[in-house]
C-alpha cells in the first residue's frame, strides 16, 4: 500500500515542481502588483504542500513520531521567517525568500529520508544561521563604507584559509576543514564571500598597475592555498570568479583568454602533481573499467539516476544508501532516483531562475561595487550548481562541490544563506525608491521588477 502511495504522490510532486520551476521565470513578466503578489503566494503555498506530502510519506514509512515533530518545527520555522522578513524588510525580494524555502524544504526531506539525525542537525544550523542573517540586509543597505575594506577582506580570507595548516583535518582526501571543539568548519565556504568582497572593492574604482598587481597576487595566493589543501573544486571556483569579475569590471577580453590558457595549464599540472586528481580524471574517462574501485562513486551515481528514470521510484522506494556520500556531494543522484529526472530538471530550472534574478539585480543596482558584488555572487552560485551536478552526471570530473541549500553540510548551507541575505540587501538598494518619489502614486501600475 505504501508503495502505491509513494509512487502516486511522486506524480503530484513532479507536477508541482514543474509548475514551480515555470513560475521561476513567469515572475519576471511585467504585471500588476496584485498579479505579482498572487504568483508569490502560489509559490509559497507550493512549498508547504510539497513539504507536507513528503513528510507524510516519510511518516507512513517509519511511523516515527520524531518525523512529525521535525515537520512541525520546520513549518513553524518557514512561517516565522517569512513573517519576520516581511515585517523587517517590507521591500525585500520574495523571489529569493520563496526559492530559499523551496530548496531548504527539498533538503530537509531528502536528509530525513537518508538520516533523520543529519536532517535535525541541518535544520538546527539553518535556524541559527537565518536568525543571524536577519541583520545582514540591514548592514549591506546601511554600511556605505563596505567598499573601503578591500585589504581587510583579502587578509582575512587568506588567514582563514591558511588556518587549516595549523588546526586542519582531512576529509575525502582534502585538508580543508578545521575543528573548533564540537564545531567543524570548511573555511573556503566562507572565504569565497570575503574573496568576492575583496575583488569587488578593489575593482570598484579603476586600480593602478601596482594595486592591480597586488590584487592578482592575493587572488593567486587564495587559489594556491586551496590547491595545497587539495581542494581543487574550490580552487577552480575562486579562479573562475576572479577571471569573470575582472572581465565584468573592465570589459577586456584578455582576462577571459588568459584565464582559459592559465586554467588549461593548471589542469595539466594538477593531473601530474596530484594522484587523486588523476584518479578522478580516469574515473571520469571510463568509470566502467573499474566499477569496484576508481569508478565506484560515479557508476553508482549513474545507476541511481538511470534507475529512477523520468518519473522516479517514489520517496522511500529507492536505494540512495548505495550511492557514496549521498547526503552531500551526490545528493542530486539520490533526488533523481526517488523523485525522477523530471523533478531533478525542475530543480535545475529553479537554480537558473535564482541566477537570472541575481543577474537582474546586478544590472539594475547603482554603484560599481554593488554591481560587482552581485555579479560575483551570481557567478559563484551558478558555478557551484554546475560543478556539483556536472560531477555526479559524468559531464565533468567530480570536484566534490556541494549542491547549494540542498546538500548536507553546515558550512555550505551557512555560506549560501549569508550570500542570499547579502543579495537581499543589494536588492533593496537597487529597487527601493525614495519616499518622495512614491508619494501620491497610489494607482496600481504595471511593474517589471521582480518582487
Amino acid at each position: 500500500m505504501l508503495h502505491f502511495i509513494s509512487r502516486g504522490s511522486n506524480y503530484i510532486l513532479m507536477l508541482m515542481c514543474g509548475i514551480y520551476a515555470l513560475s521561476s521565470f513567469t515572475i519576471f513578466l511585467p504585471s500588476s502588483e496584485s498579479a505579482q503578489k498572487g504568483r508569490m503566494d502560489r509559490q509559497e503555498a507550493f512549498v508547504y504542500v510539497f513539504h507536507f506530502i513528503c513528510f507524510l510519506v516519510l511518516f507512513l514509512q517509519t511511523l516515527n513520531p520524531k518525523i512529525l515533530l521535525l515537520y512541525a518545527g520546520q513549518v513553524l520555522f518557514f512561517r516565522l521567517m517569512i513573517a519576520i522578513y516581511s515585517r523587517l524588510y517590507t521591500d525585500s525580494s520574495r523571489v529569493i525568500m520563496n526559492h530559499t524555502c523551496f530548496l531548504l524544504a527539498i533538503s530537509f526531506v531528502m536528509l530525513a529520508r537518508l538520516s533523520l539525525e543529519e536532517s535535525i542537525k541541518q535544520f538546527a544550523i539553518v535556524v541559527v544561521t537565518d536568525i543571524i542573517c536577519l541583520l545582514v540586509p540591514f548592514i549591506v543597505k546601511k554600511a556605505f563604507w563596505l567598499n573601503k575594506l578591500k585589504w581587510f577582506y583579502g587578509i582575512l580570507g587568506l588567514t582563514f584559509l591558511c588556518s587549516v595548516f595549523v588546526i586542519g583535518s582531512t576529509h575525502n582526501g582534502s585538508t580543508n576543514w578545521i575543528s573548533l571543539g564540537p564545531v567543524t568548519l570548511q573555511p573556503s565556504e566562507f572565504v569565497k564571500i570575503t574573496f568576492i568582497f575583496f575583488i569587488a572593492a578593489t575593482l570598484a574604482n579603476p586600480p593602478g598597475k601596482r594595486v592591480m598587481g597586488v590584487t592578482i597576487l592575493f587572488a593567486v595566493a587564495h587559489v594556491v592555498v586551496l590547491v595545497l589543501e587539495k581542494d581543487l573544486g574550490g580552487a577552480l571556483l575562486f579562479f573562475v570568479l576572479f577571471i569573470l569579475l575582472c572581465f565584468a569590471s573592465t570589459g577586456r577580453l584578455i582576462y577571459i583568454l588568459g584565464g582559459l590558457a592559465g586554467g588549461a595549464g593548471a589542469s595539466v599540472a594538477a593531473y601530474y602533481l596530484f594522484s587523486h586528481v588523476r584518479t578522478r580524471f580516469q574515473a571520469w574517462q571510463n568509470p566502467w573499467s573499474d566499477i569496484d574501485g576508481k569508478g565506484y562513486q560515479i557508476t553508482q551515481s549513474l545507476f541511481a539516476i538511470g534507475t529512477g528514470g523520468w518519473f522516479g521510484m517514489g520517496l522511500t522506494q529507492g536505494r540512495p544508501s548505495d550511492i557514496p556520500i549521498a547526503n552531500s556531494d551526490f545528493i542530486f543522484s539520490a533526488i533523481s532516483e526517488e523523485f525522477g529526472l523530471v523533478f531533478a530538471i525542475g530543480i535545475l530550472f529553479v537554480y537558473l531562475g535564482i541566477f537570472v534574478h541575481f543577474i537582474m539585480i546586478a544590472m539594475d543596482v547603482e554603484g560599481k561595487f554593488y554591481k560587482l558584488l552581485a555579479y560575483g555572487f551570481s557567478i559563484c552560485f551558478i558555478m557551484q550548481v554546475f560543478l556539483s551536478v556536472g560531477g555526479v552526471t559524468k559531464f565533468i570530473p567530480s570536484t566534490g562541490v556541494t549542491l547549494p541549500l540542498i546538500s548536507y553540510g553546515g558550512s555550505s548551507v551557512c555560506s549560501t544563506l549569508i550570500v542570499f541575505a547579502i543579495m537581499q540587501g543589494i536588492f533593496m538598494i537597487a529597487y527601493i525608491k525614495p519616499e518622495e518619489e512614491e508619494e501620491g502614486n497610489d494607482e496600481e501600475t504595471d511593474i517589471s521588477v521582480p518582487s
